[in-house]
């Protein structure tokens, strides 16, 4: 059954990236820089052609992830190739964003047959179904922002967390190494907000006499001392830096000491307890606290899962993608206290009634998940106009010069997507329609629905993106349309009349 439930999970991640292969901005650094290594290579001649040269962010941001992914991809971008699977740059996007999700997948897997091994095969099975049915963590587990490359090591951590050597109520010493080293680089490399998770399993571990403090010390110092020396040699070579730079810290100083997170919203303490945990949890939100009360070993482990969302909670721009590492651990307690439901007496109408509820709740996340993907599918008009773009102009003689607005690159319109290497394409910022139109610089715009055209151009392809969700009552005996996706004029496609 084990590997049936490893390929669900790997499934579940890899069908999110096929329904929608498009991505947002806040994914743009990892897949551009990843799109630069395997474009241009990483010779020092080839660094001037990067992107983040061309638009730099306020803070470095780490290479390691993109390059690994680039160069775990080449093989799959060969064998793809050759196989005749791959007919456009948009096709090697895919492929990247599989091979990542495949990397979270695993890690989700390894959790999964501890579970199986130290609570059971039913608990692992609710463990996976309650997993696959959630839609936060399987639609971004394929998506290139750095906590996704983060979360791989941190899911292989949790399996070492959880992990028990036969007949024993404690970690091995090899799991427990295993455990701070993947954190420590998790968080020196990736993520900085992984330190505090690491910080009260540290405690605990100490506490519970899992690991000597000269030991944790030895693991820490030493696990700190790779990870950084790897962050910092790799990332002054490709920011070209003449001092040496190490992203998190630069991250930390930024956002934290400085305060400019702030700029992006700040939200009060409780937003990850009564917004985004509910929203990314599902009913393991509530599950999560059956099995704390049947099980103490469950107890245990969620101890310092809760002082991490307390920790971070003290900072105040809050993102759901800031405590996904947490998603798996509630998953495997609420999947602890399903199992506790379908233990009663199946003899007795409470018994049936739990029994019915523990998978009831599996359908309805199904359902709730279903129509999400479906909305998000429709959020991608960047990625669809140049889609719509390069089938409508395929047979183009003529010199294209393309103008991507600031909302069509925002949602999808990635290095990827631009398919043809003698068009020109920009996404120089701070131009509206009327400057663009008069500059004689572009052949083509993508531009945002709605505003005025110059009489100059004329629109061409007109793209649709969600818009919001219609309710309505149905007529009697027609259930369908009671609920509908609405989808409005996002982007239009414009052509310099001749």
């Amino acid at each position: 059954m084990a590997i049936v439930l490893d390929a669900a999970l790997l499934a579940t991640g890899c069908v999110h990236v096929l329904l929608a292969p498009y991505t947002k901005v806040e994914e743009s650094f990892n897949l551009h820089a990843t799109h630069d290594v395997l474009t241009f290579g990483i010779a020092p001649s080839a660094l001037a052609n990067y992107d983040h040269f061309i638009f730099p962010s306020p803070v470095p941001r780490t290479f390691v992830g993109s390059v690994v992914l680039a160069y775990a991809s080449k093989p799959v971008i060969w064998a793809a190739t050759h196989a005749g699977l791959v007919q456009s740059g948009v096709d090697v996007q895919v492929l990247l964003r599989l091979v990542l999700a495949t990397a979270n997948a695993l890690g989700l897997c390894a959790i999964q047959r501890v579970v199986s091994r130290r609570f059971g095969r039913l608990t692992a099975l609710f463990f996976v179904l309650l997993t696959i049915s959630q839609f936060q963590l399987p639609f971004w587990m394929g998506r290139t922002l750095p906590n996704m490359f983060a979360l791989p090591l941190v899911n292989m951590a949790i399996a070492s967390m959880l992990e028990r050597p036969p007949g024993s109520t404690q970690p091995s010493k090899r799991s427990v190494e295993r455990m701070f080293a993947l954190l420590t680089f998790a968080g020196v490399v990736f993520r900085a907000e992984v330190a505090l998770l690491l910080a009260p399993l540290c405690i605990q571990y100490l506490l519970l006499r899992y690991v000597s403090f000269s030991r944790l010390v030895k693991i820490g110092l030493k696990s700190a001392f790779v990870s950084l020396a790897l962050t910092v040699a790799v990332d002054t070579y490709f920011h070209a830096s003449p001092t040496p730079i190490w992203p998190e810290f630069a991250g930390i100083y930024f956002n934290v000491v400085q305060g400019k997170s702030a700029e992006w919203g700040v939200e009060p303490a409780h937003a990850y307890f009564t917004r985004y945990l509910p929203k990314a949890l599902m009913s393991s939100v509530v599950l999560w606290m059956v099995g704390a009360i049947a099980d103490s070993r469950v107890r245990t482990f969620m101890l310092p899962t809760l002082a991490f969302l307390l920790l971070i909670s003290g900072l105040g721009h809050k993102e759901w993608r800031f405590v996904v590492y947490v998603i798996p651990i509630f998953n495997v307690a609420a999947a602890k206290g399903l199992r506790w439901f379908v233990s009663k007496r199946k003899g007795t109408i409470y018994g049936r009634l739990l029994f019915a509820a523990a998978f009831g709740v599996i359908l309805l996340q199904l359902g709730v998940t279903s129509w999400r993907t479906g909305t998000s599918i429709a959020n991608y008009p960047g990625g669809e106009a140049m889609r719509v773009f390069h089938e409508h102009y395929a047979n183009t003689s003529e010199p294209v010069s393309l103008h991507i607005c600031n909302l069509a690159a925002q949602t999808g319109a990635s290095l990827f997507t631009q398919e043809r290497g003698n068009w020109r394409y920009s996404k120089e910022e701070g131009l509206s329609v009327k400057k663009l139109a008069g500059s004689g610089k572009f052949t083509h715009l993508i531009a945002e629905a709605g505003g005025h055209i110059p009489g100059a151009w004329r629109t061409t392809e007109t793209i649709f993106g969600y818009g919001g969700n219609s309710f309505s009552m149905p007529a009697m005996g027609k259930m369908r349309g009671i609920a509908s996706i609405k989808r409005i004029e996002q982007l239009v496609i414009l052509e310099r009349r001749t």
